[in-house]
């Protein structure tokens, strides 16, 4: 199997050494359940707004927390992909993965400015979340998809 830049695997040996020694991994695998978590219980908040109308502080709360961890969980990403690949966004063996998370960063951010600017209606915003969350699952299923990867690389 060769990623896009054409390779066999995911890292080359080197990448794999600085993956392993910069501390930037395990803060990306501190963060990533975490942030899933979060997510989680977000989507439960804003489903029950959705259903009955009852805790839109909640679910708001909830949203900007997690969108709070989406921007942390990028910047320590870029950081880790600076540390592991030399550059500090769309490394070849991660680019698709980071086209994607621009989209949900806007989508979370679009949430934000129609939370702060005001003037539209809580189901919009609450339907504005479920968006962005939509895009999120997409994007955490790719990440998984490489995790899986790098496992099997290292297997094999």
């Amino acid at each position: 199997m060769h990623d896009i830049d054409g390779r066999r695997g995911l890292y080359t040996p080197a990448e794999r050494a600085r993956r392993d020694a910069t501390p930037w991994t395990l803060v990306q695998g501190i963060l990533a359940p975490l942030q899933f978590a979060v997510f989680a219980v977000s989507l439960v908040l804003v489903l029950r707004f959705l259903l009955t109308g009852d805790g839109y502080a909640a679910a708001t709360a909830s949203v900007v927390a997690k969108t709070a961890l989406l921007l942390t969980i990028m910047v320590t990403g870029s950081i880790w992909e600076k540390a592991v690949f030399g550059r500090w966004l769309l490394a070849p063996a991660f680019f698709w993965e980071d086209v994607v998370s621009f989209g949900v960063i806007a989508l979370h951010l679009a949430y934000l400015a129609m939370l702060l600017h005001g003037g539209f209606a809580p189901g919009a915003e609450m339907a504005c979340a479920l968006a962005a969350y939509a895009a999120y699952l997409v994007n955490a299923a790719q990440f998984l998809r490489k995790l899986r990867m790098a496992r099997r690389q290292v297997a094999s």
